[in-house]
């Protein structure tokens, strides 16, 4: 299996520097980071490392998904994954405090509780969901009506 890779450099202390993010595996861009802008409500056009968090694990999540379905006997014809992870304090220092799943889905051949089911084992089985074992991971599954 591939090992995929980033890099930043960063110039400057926490609460003055600023550092450039690179997707050096991908090559499809380098993003602005700062620690105040990480904590502020307004992420003034800079990413953080919790984005990025909640960008992969939703993506891995999907993945993870679409392969649960399959096994279940359903076929995916559409999911919506969103994450939201949270940084908060604990014991005086950042932390990620949560993440929270939310799915959304249509799919053929399975009914409300095997779509439960199959995102369920996704968010227990998802690479990164097991990279983050230490973080209160919550789920919203639900079909599309």
């Amino acid at each position: 299996m591939p090992t995929r890779s980033a890099r930043t450099a960063w110039n400057g202390t926490l609460m003055e520097g600023s550092g450039q993010v690179e997707l050096s595996s991908s090559k499809i861009g380098t993003y602005e980071v700062s620690f105040p802008k990480r904590t502020a409500e307004d992420a003034g056009g800079t990413t953080s490392p919790e984005e990025l968090i909640a960008a992969a694990h939703s993506a891995c999540f999907a993945m993870a998904l679409s392969s649960e379905i399959g096994k279940a006997g359903g076929t995916p014809q559409a999911l919506e994954v969103s994450a939201d992870v949270t940084l908060g304090q604990k014991d005086g220092a950042p932390t990620i405090t949560t993440i929270t799943l939310t799915v959304r889905g249509e799919v053929d051949g399975l009914d409300a509780a095997g779509f439960d089911k199959a995102a369920q084992a996704a968010k227990v089985g998802c690479p990164v969901s097991k990279a983050l074992a230490g973080v209160d991971i919550t789920l919203d599954a639900a079909l599309d009506s």
